[in-house]
């Protein structure tokens, strides 16, 4: 494995009100991959980005990006981030070319008109370059923030809840300019209450409640590793209720009766749908169709955070 771009040690922020926001974090994000940071309101997600970002002060650890300290190499470590935050702040009588390009030189960089064309073309802005910020639709405005935090050709891209307020249609126009960055290179953290956002994108997805990491996976792993697999029944004839010989298999019955459904581990040995199978048949119970699913990430993440506390559980950590 190569080295990451960012690495985060021991990492603990304390508030001068004794509040602990984040305990003992450790982990890697490697280079030019899509990272998904979930967690629910109030985890710590804005909280550790914004150390990384060095907006705010570490009580405890070390953060690098690309081997430069966040502290004593402050300039060189930011000057490779570019972050765009929960919250729209731009002027909002500027132009958009005029916003973007103050952004880049507030890093130090010459100008590059070439670039800074380039980076409005390829979020769909550059028709409305000499448009005033105050005139653009949310999704465009979100859009000028991302072209801001790119104007400085920055190989990191922190998207702090990205799509929260955006309807649908441009969530998923933002997920491709996502997809468009990280094929040019850029390495993309994203902070995201959509699970589907993560499922969508992510290469790697890391759990945070309470202030701590409880599980960092590749994302297809993770769905393997703790999915559950769903297999549904559809009946012939409705079923007033159980029959007490198949209460093994923790069977829940529909509303109306009608459908079966039957959770099983996919990873174990022997999944036991054979033998329901052949019960149900001893029972005379028959249907006329099966199907099964997979547990979404979402049912991964809400199982993940309701069993997993920091009380209870030890942070699990990269290799």
């Amino acid at each position: 494995m190569t080295a990451p771009i960012i690495s985060v040690s021991n990492l603990s922020k304390v508030y001068g009100s004794g509040f602990k926001a984040l305990h003992n974090i450790n982990l890697e994000i490697a280079r030019g991959e899509i990272f998904a940071l979930l967690g629910p309101n109030g985890a710590g997600k804005t909280t550790l980005i914004s150390i990384i970002c060095g907006i705010a002060n570490l009580s405890e650890g070390r953060v690098t990006v690309d081997g430069h300290d966040t502290i004593r190499d402050y300039r060189a470590a930011r000057a490779m981030i570019g972050l765009v935050p929960q919250e729209l702040h731009t002027d909002a009588f500027e132009s958009v070319w005029a916003t973007v390009s103050f952004s880049r030189g507030l890093f130090g960089k010459p100008k590059n008109p070439a670039h800074i064309e380039k980076v409005l073309r390829d979020l769909s802005l550059w028709e409305k370059k000499d448009a005033k910020i105050v005139t653009l639709s949310g999704g465009m405005k979100r859009r000028v923030m991302i072209a801001k935090a790119l104007s400085h050709e920055p190989q990191i891209l922190f998207l702090d809840e990205p799509t929260a307020g955006v309807d649908v249609e441009l969530r998923k126009g933002m997920w491709e300019v996502v997809r468009a960055l990280k094929a040019s290179g850029v390495t993309i953290i994203l902070t995201t209450h959509y699970i589907d956002e993560a499922e969508e994108m992510a290469d790697r997805v890391g759990v945070i409640n309470k202030g701590e990491i409880i599980l960092v996976e590749e994302k297809a792993d993770l769905m393997q590793k703790l999915g559950k697999k769903r297999l549904k029944l559809h009946l012939q004839a409705r079923l007033e209720a159980i029959p007490a010989d198949l209460g093994i298999y923790n069977l829940e019955l529909s509303h109306d009766g009608c459908e079966l459904t039957y959770n099983y581990d996919a990873r174990g040995e022997r999944t036991g749908i054979t033998s329901l199978l052949g019960d149900l048949r001893n029972a005379g119970i028959r249907f006329s169709d099966l199907e099964t699913n997979q547990s979404s990430l979402e049912d991964i993440f809400v199982s993940l955070v309701r069993r997993r506390t920091p009380e209870s559980e030890p942070q699990v950590r990269q290799p």
